[in-house]
């Protein structure tokens, strides 16, 4: 305010001028060293973030904390009618340090979601990691907070330098603290599926337009899912086939009561020595002498010890059963969810293909139109060209609902309300999995057949132990009062017993009866694996010939039919354009046309479901 006074009011001579030492001086110079210091520390701070990461990307989103957090501390300032000194510069630097780290909690903990816990979904990531993280996250302001506090509100000597620098860390981390919450896990939303997105077209390097995409869904939710406020309502999660498999293992409850299983018959290893319970006896009553004697006993019953071997090594079994189980029912899970992702493709393919013959239609009936209204055609024609476009569109009511049934059955493995869409839009070949002796014996279902026949083997060595005498031990102490003949009754020892015996099965046959029926159950396990290995083995080379004829078809479709296909196409649009040919003919070329390219569709499905059910035989889902 001085130097605008001075600068308006005050003429100085030649020579003159006016310079401002003390405090102000010291603030311009304190200015200049901030200019460097505040600079270097934002580095510093990115420098870091980047070796804790590794990534630019992760490190820029952390760093947006510094803005977020900036806000807060100019606010708090402003406020409390403070104007921004040197300490208050310092305060912003111990800001930027301390906001920075509630990012890092979030981003660490979201990074650690995908990788190790292996959720895919970027919502559910968040989601997640907000709920872990939040009390980390206000933890680290509050505790910051309260100990600038009594700065912030101290009023002593020296106060001029706490309360800006105070000020502005508490302000300054509310903001960052509100905000960061808020704003960086979106962010991290937008760019990560962003970069998702863009590597799934990459990888794909085909499928449809997104402008087509985006067509056919808004005409599936108008066909079939009732008012577009509705459908507005709910997001759809777009899965890539991997992201849909690993989370439909984590989550699809079937898969999670085979894990429950598990725990189940390893709980039940602690039942295999099983011991009788301990009997516990005490009488009392008058003998010989008319005084009250006293009698007290225990004894326990003990099975033969091979019996509890054999009942250990049975809980064994059944435990390495229940894993093989989970091993079986994650095989079939991802089996569905690849039958129902790759369905759901196969439909979008389809609605691309109707999408393409919708148009030649379309472009059929104006043409119609037009030859109508000049008299080159009669109503035949328009009415033609109608019922054809007619036909598609149905065809495209039909396709969607198709869509949908498989979208319902991915929910439901996935586990999941939220309608699922696939990273993939068009349908391609998969390759043929390479089959060898070795997989087939490792299949689980064989493997499974396998472990039934050892546990059957060894509830039959269980029931053979049980023939075995039961083990009976016993002690007895009597306490004697009165007279008993010559003896008195302080001289008389009490009487004590020590027994030990054997409970021998005298009559048998009720066990053998027992023993050769489980032998029976281990003979019919074994038939049932012979049986198993030959299933499986037909169905080995049914799903491998069924391929191998599909690909046969494939390649026929793909180097023949195919450009043939869009060869008539093009030559038949050509023709009747010019007048070439009728609308007769024209709607004959084009429904062969597109009969064969709707034909390559559908071997396309069929051969990547066999394939599906190979790879379902010869995989071993850990």
């Amino acid at each position: 305010e001085v130097q605008q006074k001075i600068d308006r009011q005050v003429s100085l001579p030649t020579g003159y001028f006016v310079t401002y030492g003390g405090q102000f001086e010291n603030l311009q110079e304190a200015n200049q060293r901030l200019s460097v210091a505040v600079p270097a520390a934002l580095a510093l701070i990115f420098l870091l973030l980047f070796f804790t990461f590794g990534s630019v990307r992760h490190s820029l989103l952390i760093f947006t904390a510094i803005p977020l957090s900036a806000i807060g501390g100019i606010l708090a300032l402003w406020l409390r009618n403070m104007p921004f000194s040197i300490s208050a510069g310092v305060g912003f630097i111990a800001l930027f340090g301390v906001a920075v780290l509630n990012g890092i909690v979030l981003i660490a903990e979201f990074n650690r979601q995908r990788k190790e816990e292996g959720v895919q979904s970027l919502r559910q990531v968040v989601l997640n990691g907000t709920s872990i993280r939040l009390r980390p996250v206000l933890m680290t302001a509050t505790v910051a907070s309260l100990g600038f506090l009594p700065m912030a509100l101290s009023s002593t000597a020296g106060a001029e330098v706490q309360k800006p620098l105070a000020t502005v860390v508490i302000g300054g981390l509310i903001t960052s603290t509100m905000l960061t919450l808020v704003v960086l896990p979106v962010l991290y939303i937008l760019i990560e599926g962003y970069l998702s997105s863009r590597k799934q077209r990459k990888a794909s390097g085909s499928g449809l337009p997104a402008t087509a995409i985006v067509t056919i869904m808004a005409t599936a939710a108008l066909l079939i899912g009732g008012p577009p406020q509705a459908r507005a309502q709910q997001a759809v999660e777009v899965y890539t086939l991997d992201e849909a498999v690993a989370r439909a293992i984590s989550r699809n409850p079937s898969v999670e009561a085979a894990r429950l299983g598990i725990k189940r018959s390893q709980s039940l290893k602690g039942a295999a020595w099983d011991i009788n319970k301990t009997q516990l006896q005490y009488s009392t009553g008058k003998l010989e002498s008319g005084a009250y004697d006293n009698e007290a006993s225990v004894s326990q019953t003990l099975a033969f010890p091979a019996v509890y071997a054999r009942q250990a090594k049975l809980a064994e079994e059944l435990t390495q059963a229940s894993r093989i189980g989970l091993t079986q029912r994650q095989r079939e899970v991802v089996r569905d969810v690849r039958l129902n992702y790759y369905g759901q493709v196969y439909a979008l393919s389809r609605l691309h293909l109707l999408t393409y013959q919708d148009s030649l239609y379309t472009a059929f009936l104006r043409a119609a139109q037009v030859r109508l209204r000049t008299g080159e055609t009669n109503l035949l024609e328009k009415v033609t060209a109608e019922t054809q476009l007619s036909e598609v569109r149905n065809s495209v009511f039909q396709a969607e609902a198709d869509r949908a049934v498989f979208q319902e059955r991915l929910q439901a493995l996935l586990a999941t309300d939220t309608p699922i869409a696939t990273a993939d839009t068009a349908l391609n070949r998969l390759p043929l999995p390479g089959i060898t002796e070795e997989m087939l014996e490792q299949n689980p279902g064989l493997r499974l057949a396998r472990q039934q026949v050892e546990v059957r083997k060894a509830e039959t060595r269980l029931e053979r132990a049980r023939l075995l005498p039961d083990l009976q031990l016993g002690y007895k102490n009597r306490t004697i009062s009165g007279n008993h003949g010559s003896r008195r009754a302080e001289e008389f020892e009490p009487p004590q017993e020590v027994s030990i015996g054997v409970a021998i099965p005298l009559w048998a046959k009720p066990q053998k009866s027992r023993i050769e029926a489980a032998k029976l159950q281990a003979d019919a396990a074994q038939m049932d694996l012979l049986d198993a290995r030959n299933e499986l083995r037909a169905d080995v080379e049914a799903a491998l010939q069924q391929a191998l004829k599909l690909q046969g078809s494939l390649n026929y479709y793909e180097r023949t039919a195919l450009p043939q296909a869009q060869l008539i196409i093009d030559q038949a649009t050509k023709a009747y354009r010019v007048g070439e040919i009728n609308y007769q003919d024209y709607i004959l070329s084009l429904g062969r046309a597109l009969t064969i390219r709707s034909n390559y569709l559908e071997t396309l499905y069929a051969y990547d479901r066999a394939v599906i059910e190979l790879h379902f035989i010869t995989e071993n889902q850990q």
